[in-house]
């Protein structure tokens, strides 16, 4: 049985899957799992997510891309506009590159690939409350790759944005690292990461890390 072990207690979790038996697992997987999680709900469509998921105001949402009706991407934007403080974690087939960094961009903070172990599920919860973003080893080694290909104008742009403390984090946010991992490598406190990465965002004139990071792969404009 693995724990959570964040500033949240007790998070609030909702899922979006319209598949009823993948649905199912999910819901399983989270109340089985962790007895500090708390089960919000599934939406079966993004329309029902974006009509009943404000009330809930869940902490985490689990969101499949190919959805009937409005698809997962356009709803993470949606979802982001109406919870500006929810986490979106896509949980999907779909491996394509652009489709991982539409979703990103969109908001979503983490990207897994199905099938997903509850070890997998529970872990990238964890690592989403705790200011990271979750990825599948494939889909991780993808950003990576792109991270590695030459500079561009729109990623010299944003380094010529930034201070250089600043451009020096974001580029460990583009690794992967957690905040306080940065603050170990940096040798500074938690909460001058945390001010630096809000001044990020500022700069950058985006709302999460995945956009930020986004936005300096040239992913968005």
């Amino acid at each position: 049985m693995t724990e959570l072990h964040t500033h949240l207690s007790q998070p609030l979790v909702a899922v979006v899957e319209d598949d009823r038996n993948l649905g199912l697992e999910l819901q399983h997987m989270l109340e089985v799992g962790a007895p500090t999680i708390r089960f919000a709900g599934i939406a079966r469509t993004a329309e029902q997510a974006l009509k009943e998921f404000p009330e809930m105001n869940p902490d985490i949402v689990l969101m499949d891309v190919n959805l009937p009706g409005m698809g997962g991407v356009e709803c993470v934007s949606k979802l982001c506009d109406l919870l500006p403080g929810v986490q979106i974690i896509m949980i999907t087939v779909f491996n394509d590159t652009d489709i991982v960094f539409q979703a990103l961009s969109a908001g979503a903070i983490g990207y897994l690939i199905k099938p997903v172990t509850q070890s997998q599920l529970l872990g990238a919860i964890t690592e989403a409350i705790e200011g990271g973003a979750p990825m599948s080893g494939e889909i991780a080694r993808k950003v990576v790759q792109t991270f590695r290909t030459p500079a561009t104008q729109t990623q010299q742009a944003v380094e010529e944005s930034l201070a250089p403390r600043e451009f020096e984090i974001l580029q460990f946010l583009a690794k992967g690292y957690l905040q306080k991992e940065i603050a170990n490598e940096l040798g500074v406190s938690f909460y001058t990461i945390r001010t630096l990465t809000a001044r990020i965002y500022k700069k950058l004139h985006v709302h999460s890390r995945s956009q930020a990071v986004a936005k300096y792969l040239g992913k968005i404009k």
